[in-house]
């Protein structure tokens, strides 16, 4: 990887780690709902002007949207609000790619090689060990547990982007900025519900310069910078180059969370984002070790 495209990486990592710092403070001052809704309905107004409709089939476009849009964003927003540390949730958002591995055999009757299944335990007893911690009351157990439901949306959009692309069609940036629109739509019917059209309305009229801030980083910075500029990487180097940076996030989430938000974490936690680390690492690696020792 060439000295600038390290450079675009680290910017990738800082973006995305830093984008959990930037959603606690959006959430003081919207609900999880209105704060999904008007991120991806910026999104899709914004972004619709610069990316061409993508040729992928209506059903796919809601599938991505109501799983790795509405469905991973509607849990993780929720589990900050009910007590989920912003820097821990960088981390056990990350479970998503054992999540991934699950859905994989399940639902794309994919073989799951025995490193594989060896990270998967690795990293679930390194969550069990996050989870289980009585020590820290800064975080929740429902927060803990919207955490990990919002890692299963993820997977599952992974599961629906893999389909997408065995099926020939795009999967690309154009797919998430159009998607968008079918995200944006369950987050505000949610929040008539939830919230009630009148703090849907308040939400509105009172979004600030700070507010709007946060949206634009949200949008412009962590959406279509983070994931344009992956897009990039992954087509100039292989999966196995780039698919290890996002490991770095949570090193950048942790980070900024404690400088920020001031938020620190318990002996046992640290223990527990050790053991997770290392399950993400052998899945990451491992394929390459085993190829590796067979030649």
């Amino acid at each position: 990887m060439t000295a600038k495209d390290l450079l675009l990486g680290l910017f990738i990592i800082f973006a995305w780690g830093f984008n959990f710092v930037v959603i606690r403070l959006g959430l003081d001052t919207m609900t999880p709902m209105m704060l999904g809704g008007v991120r991806f309905l910026l999104l899709a107004m914004v972004g619709c002007f610069f990316f061409a409709r993508p040729k992928t089939p209506l059903k796919w476009w809601i599938a991505y949207a109501l799983t790795l849009n509405f469905g991973q964003f509607a849990f993780l927003f929720s589990a900050m609000i009910f007590g989920m540390p912003a820097g821990l949730a960088s981390l056990v958002l990350q479970s998503q790619a054992i999540f991934t591995l699950l859905f994989s055999v399940l639902l794309l009757k994919e073989v799951v090689r025995p490193y594989q299944v060896l990270a998967i335990a690795v990293a679930c007893g390194g969550l069990a060990i996050i989870g289980a911690d009585g020590e820290d009351t800064s975080m929740t157990v429902i927060g803990f547990a919207l955490t990990l439901a919002g890692a299963s949306s993820w997977a599952l959009g992974n599961i629906a982007t893999k389909a997408i692309i065995q099926k020939g069609y795009q999967a690309d940036l154009s797919l998430i900025v159009w998607s968008a629109w079918f995200a944006a739509l369950p987050f505000f019917i949610s929040s008539f519900f939830v919230d009630s059209p009148s703090v849907m309305w308040s939400n509105i009229v009172e979004i600030n310069w700070s507010t709007l801030a946060i949206l634009i980083y949200l949008t412009l910075v962590a959406t279509l910078g983070g994931y344009g500029l992956w897009s990039y990487l992954m087509s100039r180097y292989s999966a196995g180059t780039v698919a290890p940076l996002s490991l770095g996030v949570p090193v950048v989430g942790l980070t900024s969370a404690a400088v920020v938000l001031g938020e620190s974490i318990s002996h046992q936690q640290w223990l527990g984002i050790s053991v997770v680390l290392i399950g993400l690492l052998m899945n990451t690696f491992g394929g390459r070790l085993r190829r590796r020792q067979t030649h």
